[in-house]
């Protein structure tokens, strides 16, 4: 295909990418509802620990309240529309690929999502525990009370999403280097006293001060994820090897 030929295939993939995006948000806008209750859970567990009747959500502009259902809306909508837009990029960039470089795509694919929905699903659990340390921050009395923000509100909710997701894809990504010859298997396991002091102080703000099992169930799993891409590199390197040593016998 010539350079106007690409062009133009890309063109039309992102429009397809783009009208699923916004079908997607469409949907997801009439949902919006219980989604918020969902994010209100927190908040709710934190005006009962301090027994204030004031902590709560507050929307401070005229049309604050719709931009918060607008933005949940995209991002629901982003994830709805998923498969049609990662099957667009899939189906634009994979004649350019070798067969090898396919398997490994779907295999990085297959790997990242649930360790990335994982990570969500942590951070879900987190985040009242969160909410809860920086909330005892807040003096005692009776003209100091906790208020947040709806947009800064969600955007600490969101935010701690992404961390959290990416935190648990991070061992897929040392792969992916391994794979691309930059970052070897001794080089991850040279680095693992690192890792294990990243992971227990990201555990340690993720989770509260007091609960120290939190803090350490978090760590592990962090950990034998890191140990995990270890193995997986390790493999990788061994059949390298292999075959590399295989190649010489060969020659003459």
């Amino acid at each position: 295909m010539t350079l106007a030929d690409h062009l133009v295939e890309l063109r039309k993939r992102l429009m397809v990418a783009a009208a699923a995006l916004v079908v997607g948000m469409i949907v997801a806008f009439f949902v919006t509802t219980p989604i918020i209750s969902f994010l209100l859970g927190p908040i709710e567990l934190v005006a009962e620990q301090l027994g204030d009747d004031f902590t709560r959500l507050t929307y401070t502009g005229v049309t604050s309240s719709f931009d918060m259902r607008l933005r949940i809306a995209f991002a629901i909508g982003l994830l709805i529309s998923a498969p049609i837009w990662l099957w667009q990029i899939w189906a634009y960039i994979m004649p350019g690929l070798t067969r090898k470089e396919v398997r490994y795509t779907i295999g990085f694919m297959a790997s990242a999502v649930p360790l990335f929905f994982a990570g969500c699903y942590v951070a879900v659990l987190v985040l009242p525990h969160i909410l809860l340390v920086m909330a005892s921050f807040v003096p005692d009395s009776e003209f100091a009370s906790q208020i947040y923000e709806a947009d800064k509100y969600y955007d600490l909710v969101f935010k701690t999403l992404i961390a959290m997701g990416v935190a648990f894809v991070s061992p897929v990504f040392l792969v992916a280097l391994n794979l691309a010859g930059i970052l070897s298997a001794a080089d991850i396991l040279r680095g693992w006293r690192v890792a294990v002091i990243i992971a227990t102080a990201f555990a340690a703000v993720a989770t509260p001060s007091a609960d120290v099992v939190s803090m350490l169930v978090l760590a592990g799993i962090l950990v034998v994820l890191y140990f995990a891409a270890y193995g997986v590199a390790f493999l990788f390197d061994w059949r390298k090897a292999r075959r590399e040593k295989a190649l010489e016998s060969e020659t003459p």
